[in-house]
């Protein structure tokens, strides 16, 4: 049993519907973004069939989409990852995980914050001759994410999905263009088995790379208690997210290999594939991509910001972390204290270790090393599910559901850990692991404390459930 939640730190209950949050979950996935620093890489691995590579990674994350699905079902809660390792393993294993994922997310925030002065700065030179610094477009960006997601869960959800909308119709656009102006050099060559360079090595070395493009598939559940039906919405949000997301990257990897005549050796050896492909498309159209990536990194900072603070802020009024984070704004109904913090934070980080980098170089560091703990947390939630269901819903466990597809799904996770952990990498991503296993001791000394000091926390993770009444 759980004790009893307080019914002065509830968030706006019914405020977003089923399309609201699978927009907000695309939102945070970010194609373009994604895939304009992702898919050079995934081609230098895979070959002309990188399409087939990001097609299996899709299958790998719905592996991991039925484990929050049906963590989902059982006890929606905007606590997420936290609140379902600490009822499966325990106080020590919730508390810790509160430190630990949250470390992650707000660090692989900051590869967004920075990259939205990057791009920003990018697009207005290239198009306007006009120079201002990337710093002070991520700051000026973070300050208008903060204002939007802290006056209401609805408002900023429904501009995160007008501006993924608005980036999908371009990004779609600039695909049709590459395929009606390299009409020729179409054909089902980068839909073959045969095209993957190297076989089965050729899938592990582009595999790692291609989980990464669906990075954030996971916002709905933290939005479970602002959802109507979320036992039913936020298992569709998840798995229609995850779906339409891969479907989308296979027909933009499809449009930007014919427009490169499907030279592998030509895609890897560009920065920005999709840009450099509409570029030799349609030069005078090149604006569009440009406006994608703005549009994708702003609707991502907003749907990651409303998503992973609420971690923060439920890990707060559980009593997991410190109580300011639990804040709720009287009107509003948002958890600005975490949402602010988490936003904050994440440009401080950019500031410290940015001001004499490039941006693009700070987005791939800090994106690495938030993304290892992000990962570790999903192979934790994946052992949870069956523990969680022995000893909470016995009568409902299923083998296959609930033990199988979780540990299928673990172990195929790990290919992509170890391509972020394997040694032999260049600094600073050598000393990430290390970094990564630093937190961990922290978390888990941490956790260790603070269960022994309070004997109730036990009973008070979960306790929030998202749709019942207190």
């Amino acid at each position: 049993m759980t004790a009893p939640a307080l019914s002065g730190h509830r968030l706006q209950r019914n405020s977003l519907g089923l399309s609201q949050i699978i927009a907000s979950t695309l939102a945070n996935i970010a194609p373009a973004m994604s895939f304009f620093f992702g898919f050079g890489l995934i081609v230098s691995g895979a070959g002309v069939g990188a399409p087939i590579t990001i097609a299996i990674a899709m299958v790998v994350i719905l592996f991991l989409t039925n484990t929050l699905a049906e963590f989902s079902k059982y006890r929606p809660s905007t606590g997420s990852f936290v609140t379902f390792i600490g009822m499966a393993f325990g106080p020590v294993a919730g508390a810790s995980a509160s430190i630990f994922v949250v470390t992650g997310y707000v660090i692989a925030a900051s590869s967004v914050v920075v990259i939205s002065g990057g791009w920003a700065h990018s697009t207005l030179l290239l198009f306007f001759h006009i120079s201002i610094p990337w710093q002070i477009l991520s700051l000026i960006v973070t300050a208008i994410v903060g204002l939007l997601v802290a006056r209401g869960i609805s408002l900023s959800t429904t501009w995160a999905a007008i501006f993924f909308y608005f980036e999908l119709i371009l990004l779609l656009i600039g695909a049709i263009i590459m395929l009606v102006a390299n009409h020729g050099s179409i054909s089902l060559a980068p839909l073959l088995p045969s095209s993957i360079s190297g076989g089965l090595a050729g899938i592990g070395l582009g595999f790692p790379l291609a989980i990464y493009l669906f990075i954030g598939w996971e916002n709905s559940a933290m939005l479970a208690e602002e959802t109507t039906d979320p036992r039913r919405n936020v298992p569709r949000a998840l798995i229609t997210g995850t779906v339409a997301i891969g479907i989308l990257y296979i027909f933009l990897a499809f449009a930007t290999e014919t427009a490169f005549h499907n030279d592998a050796k030509a895609i890897g050896a560009s920065v920005i594939p999709f840009v450099d492909a509409f570029k030799v498309s349609a030069a005078g159209l090149l604006f569009i991509a440009y406006l994608a990536g703005v549009t994708s990194i702003f609707s991502c900072l907003i749907g990651l910001t409303n998503a992973q603070a609420r971690i923060l802020f439920n890990s707060s009024r559980e009593g997991l972390l410190p109580t300011f984070f639990g804040k709720i704004h009287p009107q509003h109904k948002t958890p600005y204290a975490a949402m602010w913090t988490y936003v904050l934070v994440a440009f401080v980080i950019v500031i410290i270790f940015g001001w004499n980098t490039d941006p693009v170089t700070l987005f791939g560091e800090t994106s690495t090393l938030g993304t290892i703990p992000v990962i570790i947390t999903y192979l934790i939630t994946n052992l949870a599910l069956p523990v969680y269901m022995l000893k909470h819903h016995r009568a409902d466990f299923s083998p296959v559901k609930h033990l199988i597809i979780p540990l299928l799904g673990t172990a195929l996770m790990l290919f992509p850990l170890w391509g972020l952990v394997e040694p032999g990498q260049p600094y600073p991503f050598n000393i990430y692991p290390y970094l990564t296993l630093g937190l961990l001791i922290i978390s888990l000394i941490y956790g260790s404390i603070l269960a022994k000091r309070n004997p109730d926390l036990v009973q008070r993770i979960g306790s929030y459930v998202a749709d019942e009444e207190y």
